[in-house]
């Protein structure tokens, strides 16, 4: 197929004003971009082996994932200022989309759905790794994915810290997918997709709702951040100072650290770092000078996980 003769990539369709709950899907998706500012967790990290920093998503991830949801339930007034919902909560469920609803606690009317996913920024990959394979008929116009990145406070101990969430419309982003897959990148296998039939939105465990590729010999399809579709969001989250260093250098230095074979290595790759403080002309010198006794503790971790 020719470029002239791709078709045009989707567009969302995202609920009017016509939908009578459509003040409180804007109000929700208000209080999801604000969600840093009012999370928080008596979870606290100290003294993890430097070279385990990596593992951190795999042990927090669900944790946080859950905390959020208890999050946006004691933001009710910012969702809900007028208590016109104060039967519904949001409600996590199990294996199976989207894994956050705002419903009756009794199992009544669904109002919308999340489909929540933490991101340890610093994690090996620099993109966030949800796979996200649903079909769009299984979404309804308000479900939302939403993508929530996250580091420890001090960089490598304290307590969990948001930043600004990834959110979009989920059978957006199901549409964006599928047209990625057949019409963008550039494969020369089958790009055809087998859809399930007879979906609706909130379906039960046993359904299937999944879209599945015939030919996906790497297992990208569902990699939402290699659609393109949070490249913007990604090069703006690689820009934020994490004690006043940037993460993108943060991920570069751990992951080498991570690989390292030697001791030698291991602090070479510390000093690397010291230098990136001291020669980043972006990072004020006051808050890259409150950086080093990081690095110091980082020198101390290695050193205890000889």
């Amino acid at each position: 197929m020719s470029p002239a003769d791709t078709p045009a990539a989707p567009v969302p369709s995202l609920p009017g004003p016509e939908w009578e709950h459509c003040q409180l899907y804007q109000d929700v998706r208000e209080s999801l971009a604000c969600l840093p500012i009012y999370f928080r967790t008596e979870t606290t990290i100290a003294g993890i082996m430097a070279t385990d920093l990596h593992t951190l998503n795999t042990v927090l991830g669900a944790t946080i994932e859950e905390q959020v949801v208890r999050t946006l339930n004691h933001m009710r007034s910012t969702w809900d200022p007028d208590q016109t919902y104060a039967q519904y909560r949001f409600i996590r469920q199990a294996q199976t989309f989207p894994d956050v609803l705002l419903q009756k606690p009794s199992g009544g009317e669904i109002l919308l759905g999340i489909e929540l996913k933490g991101w340890y920024l610093l994690a090996k990959e620099a993109e966030p790794s949800l796979r996200f394979q649903v079909t769009p008929a299984a979404c309804a116009l308000p479900d939302l994915v939403v993508v929530v990145p996250w580091v420890l406070g001090n960089v490598i101990s304290g307590s969990p810290m948001l930043f600004e969430p990834f959110i979009e419309s989920a059978r957006f982003a199901a549409e964006f997918r599928n047209h990625y897959w057949q019409h963008v990148r550039n494969a020369q296998a089958d790009s055809t997709i087998m859809t399930p039939v007879d979906v609706g939105p909130y379906p039960a465990k046993s359904d299937q709702i999944l879209d599945r590729p015939v030919a996906d010999g790497g297992g990208n399809f569902g990699r939402l951040a290699r659609t393109g579709i949070m490249d913007e969001y990604i090069a703006k989250m690689d820009e934020v100072p994490l004690c006043g260093i940037k993460a993108r250098f943060w991920r570069q230095f751990l992951k080498t650290f991570r690989e390292s074979t030697t001791d030698e290595e291991a602090y070479r790759a510390l000093e690397r770092l010291r230098q990136q403080i001291r020669a980043t002309s972006a990072i004020p010198s006051a808050k890259a000078q409150a950086a080093l006794p990081i690095l110091e503790e980082l020198e101390n971790l290695l050193a205890g996980s000889d």
